[in-house]
């Protein structure tokens, strides 16, 4: 594969980074690699390339933080997986609002926390209780290809949800197809907020993020077809290992634009929490 010299009046008009940033994609491309296939050093891709190191570097950083290539220190620069598509606004489990270019998903899950406790004044607004009523936390990680990929939280009221089985949750059971078959609780239609944001600290460890890593936020509700509100859910993915898609023709009714939108519970008590080792 031939590149133009560093001088020609075509390279002038780009920015350095953004030459290398589109050879290594057609490297990618016209020696049809695959994810986990090597790519070249950071020197080697300064003389095919003829920039500098730090044009390199700038083009490599770009193509990380897209999800594009990993990057393994003192190992490589490997090509990535194809980024995930999830349609949040698809009813049912998580497995079923994601759907990668191969069809195929590898997906685990740790359950890292059941609680009860008080629900914040948004939570008993949304879930229209008092704030002395009982709520359930489940918190759960997800992991993609053996890689942290999506945290979970849902806040359920014990006044609907009385019991919930924690063993089902720990192997990853979907939370509403338990609530379809033991409550006839049917997430018929979900509103949803979307942002990208910088992670909190437990996002941060549990996900394995990088430093000025960004993740995608989406919190919701779910509510049954007579408007039953049931569930404040919150998941926050690794924004570079994914693409969103969702589509509908209805308007919201609950949440509203607020940049300060948060689910939490107040004096929990632990019903399950993951013992980890140091």
């Amino acid at each position: 594969m031939l590149y133009p010299a560093a001088d020609t009046p075509d390279r002038k008009k780009k920015l350095r980074h953004q030459l290398v940033y589109e050879m290594i994609l057609n490297l990618i491309t016209e020696n049809s690699m695959n994810a986990g296939d090597r790519l070249p050093s950071a020197t080697e891709l300064v003389k095919m390339s003829g920039v500098s190191l730090i044009s390199v570097r700038h083009a490599l950083d770009r193509l990380e933080n897209e999800g594009r290539i990993i990057r393994q220190q003192g190992v490589g620069t490997f090509v990535a997986h194809q980024r995930i598509i999830s349609d949040p606004s698809r009813p049912g489990g998580l497995l079923e609002t994601l759907a990668p270019a191969d069809f195929k998903v590898e997906l685990s899950t740790e359950l890292l926390r059941i609680s009860t406790g008080f629900p914040n004044r948004e939570v008993a607004q949304v879930l229209n209780l008092q704030e002395k009523d009982t709520v359930w936390e489940i918190v759960r990680l997800r992991r993609v290809r053996n890689s942290p990929s999506i945290l979970e939280q849902a806040i359920l009221p014990l006044t609907l949800v009385p019991v919930l089985d924690h063993q089902e949750l720990s192997q990853g059971g979907s939370l509403y197809r338990f609530l379809r078959e033991h409550y006839a609780l049917i997430d018929d239609r979900t509103e949803q907020y979307f942002e990208v944001v910088r992670p909190s600290l437990m996002e941060q460890q549990e996900l394995h993020l990088r430093r000025n890593e960004q993740i995608v936020r989406i919190r919701g509700v779910s509510l049954t077809s007579d408007g039953t509100a049931f569930d404040c859910w919150c998941q926050s993915y690794r924004a570079a290992d994914f693409v969103f898609y969702t589509t509908s023709n209805r308007t919201g009714e609950i949440l509203t634009l607020k940049d300060d939108i948060e689910w939490s519970i107040q004096n929990r008590k632990m019903k399950y929490k993951k013992n980890r080792r140091a």
